[in-house]
């Protein structure tokens, strides 16, 4: 879909930025650029809609060379997301959403019919798009940056760090969010990070960069499992080389049955379950088990004498992962959002099972020592142990 030859930027002075730069990137595909600062990821990245003209090579979109088309009409017809966001304020979210159908000249109904789409894909209301970017959050601000360059159905959306000024949490849920938006559309990422997590996570292939030169291009599994060069494997860093060691590589092959509960219950009944099973949470599903929420023992402290359904005290805010999720990206959100388990879900938002930090912990004792005594450990095996002691720490 878009072939890049050789391309090349050399500022004035002889400053290489980019130094015969060649990809094949297919329909689909989320790609990653990745590199030191001053590696050159995001002026290749920029050259790609011309933002930055190219010094020398060759671009092919779809069979056609862009580095001859109209640089306005090529990227109109390439999406672009920054850190800024760059919403314009005086604009409500709907025109925000639909500035590019605009400059394109589609029908009122047209734009109006795809701001109301899209808005749904992100999980906020319609009612926000007669908002103004100041009465969002910057978390949701950002969501519709990204929305913004998917209004158009653009082959390509170009994505310039656009979570990097993001707290932690918002930028992990931001992360699942593109994802998910990629795959159910089918859509062409070209992202550039400087965090290798969000690269892994993230992309079905992974550019790395150094000084303007290409060092390694593959999926994380084959780079994690066979680093190029010495700088690939420092960049990387031993604590996620120890990561690919285990055969589980997904949720699937790990996660347990959950203990589960249905909405319409009562609390007593609830309680009289968690005793039964001696656990301190229920999952919440309907009658065809989608997952609705959580119910803990925190929750409801108090709330039997006040209260008599599920319905009115289960926490609706459900972080989860869906069947097939990687094993490593479950690891680093437990971690990082102080969780004690993680649902997963399936297509249809089924409960299918849980992951826990036990069962992370009995895998990484697994990986490292087997059915053996441990030894002196050794550099890649102390690494292992820190995640383990993480884990605990928490």
């Amino acid at each position: 879909m878009l072939q890049i030859e050789n391309l090349t930027k050399i500022y004035r002075g002889g400053k290489v930025a980019v130094d015969q730069l060649n990809l094949e990137i297919q329909q689909g595909e989320f790609i990653a650029f990745i590199g030191t600062s001053g590696s050159g990821k995001t002026t290749a990245l920029r050259m790609i809609n011309r933002m930055v003209e190219p010094t020398s090579g060759k671009m092919m979109l779809n069979g056609k060379d862009i580095t001859k088309m109209n640089a306005v009409t090529l990227r109109r017809s390439i999406g672009y997301v920054i850190q800024q966001i760059g919403l314009m304020p005086h604009m409500t979210i709907r025109d925000n959403i639909t500035l590019v159908p605009h400059l394109l000249k589609w029908s009122k109904e047209k734009k109006d019919e795809t701001a109301r789409r899209l808005i749904e894909l992100v999980n906020l209301p319609p009612s926000y798009l007669d908002f103004y970017p100041s009465q969002l959050s910057g978390g949701q601000q950002q969501r519709i940056g990204v929305l913004r360059a998917l209004a158009a159905n653009q082959d390509i959306i170009l994505m310039d760090e656009p979570f990097g000024a993001l707290d932690p949490i918002t930028r992990d849920t931001l992360q699942d969010l593109i994802k998910d938006i990629q795959l159910r559309l089918n859509k062409t990422i070209i992202f550039v990070t400087h965090d290798m997590d969000e690269a892994i996570k993230l992309a079905d292939r992974i550019a790395i960069m150094h000084e303007g030169k290409l060092i390694q291009f593959d999926t994380p599994d084959n780079i994690l499992a066979n680093p190029a060069n010495d700088f690939v494997k420092e960049f990387i860093g031993s604590h996620r080389l120890i990561q690919q060691k285990p055969n589980v590589k997904t949720v699937d092959e790990v996660m347990i049955k959950p203990i589960s509960i249905t909405i319409e219950k009562s609390i007593d009944e609830a309680i009289r379950l968690m005793v039964e099973k001696r656990v301190d949470t229920l999952f919440v599903t309907d009658g065809d088990n989608r997952l609705q929420g959580y119910l803990d023992v925190e929750g409801f402290t108090g709330a039997r004498r006040t209260m008599k359904s599920i319905s009115e005290v289960y926490e609706k805010d459900v972080f989860y992962v869906k069947t097939g999720s990687k094993l490593q990206d479950s690891v680093r959100r437990i971690l990082k959002r102080n969780l004690k388990n993680i649902p997963v879900v399936d297509e249809e938002h089924r409960l299918v099972g849980l992951v826990t930090r036990a069962n992370i912990v009995d895998i990484v004792y697994d990986t490292i020592w087997g059915d053996e005594e441990p030894a002196a450990a050794t550099k890649e095996e102390a690494a292992g142990i820190a995640v383990i002691e993480e884990l605990i720490a928490q």
